[in-house]
Order: C-alpha cells, then sequence, then structure tokens
C-alpha cells in the first residue's frame, strides 16, 4: 500500500511501516491514514511470504532478516527513496534495526533518518518466542470468516482496543481462502523456519549498538516478548547511551501495540519530527565540512 495526500509524491516525507511477523501491511492502515493527512507518503509492504506477496521458493535461506534488509533495500532502491523514516511492528521493528544498522546493506544506513520500535527490542523473551514459534507455524482454519474472526480477536487481544470495524477489517485483510473453501490466516507456514533455521537471528544488540538515528520505543505494558529489563538495557546503549532513545510504555497492551489511537500516533509523529530535526542538524554540519559526534 502506497499512501500519501498527493500520490508518489517523491517530494513527500517518507515513513516505511513494517509489519509483525504473521501479519500483513493492512495492519498498518490506520496509522498511515493519519500520517498521510500530516504530509507523509507511507509505504506499508506485504514481507515475502505474507498477505498479497508470494511465498519464498527458498525459505530455508529467504525467512531470514538479512533477506528482509535485502527486500527493504531493493524496495527503497526502486521507489527512489532517499530519505527514510521506519515504523515497524515486532518483526517489522527488527528488520527497521537490522536496516538502520547498515551492516546487513550499507546503503540504507545513510537512508533511515528515524526508527520507530513498536514492542521490538535487540533481544526477544524465550518464553514469548516459543509462544510465537506455537501458533503461528500451525495456522488454523476455519469453516467461517466469523470463526476467523473470533480466533483474531483471541490471538491479538494484546494489540489493546479495536473498534468492531476494525477486527472485522483485520480478518479481511489478512485471510486466504483454500481450496475448499476454508479459510486460514494468510501467510506462509514456513516463514517460522526463520527460527529453526537460523539461531538467534533475533538476537540484534551489534545492530542496534550501530544506529546514529533517533529511536522511539513504543513497549505495551503487558508485553511478555519486550522485558522492562531489556528496555532498561536499551537506555544504557547504542542510541540510548547517545541520548537518542525515547522509551514510551503503552497502557492497555501487551505485544503489540496496534498502532491504532490518536496518543500512539502522536508519539510516532514526534519521532519523525525528531529524526528530521537530526537529519537537518547532519546537514548543518556536513555544510560546514563536520562530523556528528560518534560518526
Amino acid at each position: 500500500m502506497d499512501w500519501s495526500a498527493a500520490a508518489a509524491d517523491a517530494a513527500l516525507p517518507t515513513v516505511i511501516a513494517w509489519h509483525g511477523l504473521a501479519r500483513t501491511g493492512r495492519d498498518m492502515d490506520p496509522l498511515a491514514r493519519y500520517l498521510a493527512a500530516q504530509g507523509y507518503r507511507v509505504i506499508c509492504p506485504d514481507t515475502l511470504g505474507r498477505g498479497l506477496s508470494e511465498w519464498s521458493r527458498a525459505p530455508g535461506d529467504e525467512y531470514q532478516l538479512r533477506f528482509y534488509a535485502r527486500l527493504a533495500r531493493e524496495l527503497s532502491d526502486a521507489l527512489g527513496l532517499e530519505q527514510i523514516h521506519w515504523v515497524g511492528t515486532s518483526m517489522g521493528g527488527a528488520i527497521g534495526t537490522v536496516c538502520a544498522s547498515g551492516l546487513f546493506e550499507p546503503t540504507l544506513a545513510a537512508r533511515i533518518c528515524s526508527l520507530v520500535l513498536n514492542d521490538n527490542a535487540p533481544e526477544l523473551a524465550a518464553p514469548a518466542l516459543e509462544r510465537i514459534k506455537g501458533y503461528a507455524g500451525q495456522p488454523p482454519v476455519f469453516a467461517t470468516m466469523a470463526e476467523l474472526e473470533a480466533f483474531f480477536r483471541s490471538a491479538y487481544a494484546p494489540y489493546g482496543w479495536l473498534p468492531e470495524a476494525q477486527w472485522r477489517a483485520l480478518t479481511e485483510s489478512s485471510m486466504r481462502r483454500l481450496p475448499d473453501g476454508r479459510v486460514t490466516p494468510h501467510y506462509d507456514p514456513r516463514m517460522i523456519e526463520q527460527f529453526t533455521g537460523h539461531a538467534n537471528d533475533y538476537l540484534i544488540w551489534p545492530h542496534y549498538d550501530a544506529i546514529e538515528v533517533p529511536v522511539l520505543l513504543l513497549r505495551g505494558e503487558a508485553s511478555d516478548l519486550v522485558l522492562a529489563s531489556t528496555a532498561q538495557q536499551m537506555m544504557q546503549r547504542g542510541p540510548g547511551a547517545r541520548g537518542q532513545l525515547q522509551w514510551l510504555e503503552v497502557s492497555g497492551c501487551g505485544h503489540a501495540p496496534a498502532l491504532n489511537v490518536l496518543k500512539q500516533w502522536q508519539a510516532v509523529k514526534g519521532a519523525l519530527r525528531a529524526g528530521e530535526s537530526n537529519l537537518r542538524s547532519f546537514d548543518g554540519l556536513r555544510t560546514q565540512g563536520e562530523r556528528p559526534l560518534g560518526t
């Protein structure tokens, strides 16, 4: 999805909003609609193996953060994006982290000017990862859309408050109909091979430590994936140690806030503004022939 007040206007500041592990880019509709009204262009991809994107022909090699970073770089190249704000929920945050570090795709580090991590961190709680692997690897099948919606309401209750219309939209935008007419979540079950074939793929402290742009961590106060102790570590190293990390607890949510209410939108917009201010400061120093500290 490509959202903007002026369709595909290359002059608009651009946000890449990337969804979570077993979700689709349509989860970002409420945030994208808000940001587009604020003058941003918002690109919301479906990751390989999810939603309307194709499924991998080499799942053991391609369902991993390194390959997702390559896709992000190719997407940015194809759209001619020179400066990017990144908003990522869960897996989308991890992809943003490895992109902003430049360790996998060096050209992306200079393009990403702010990073929003929606309930994601460089280290995730092992019990929560096991819970996710347990349900994501065996997507359920239902006879009716109503049954699928009931499943989503239960599985994603930690998202926080969603209006009735949004639950229905979430269901309709993330379902796949099987040949026998039944319905199931719209993703490739083999994407779970990221966990079995790439141990510690989500243990990415070196990438986090290398980030030199403003970062916002939105942590669901009841999150079992991002522990408060991990967030404290983030404050003490990398962008946190450089004073570039803001940590906000989101009440009424676990993993992960749905980015569908004004308070969350405003927090994201504030992070984008911080990235733009940082970019202007960098450009000013560069004009004077200087480099920011730490670069």
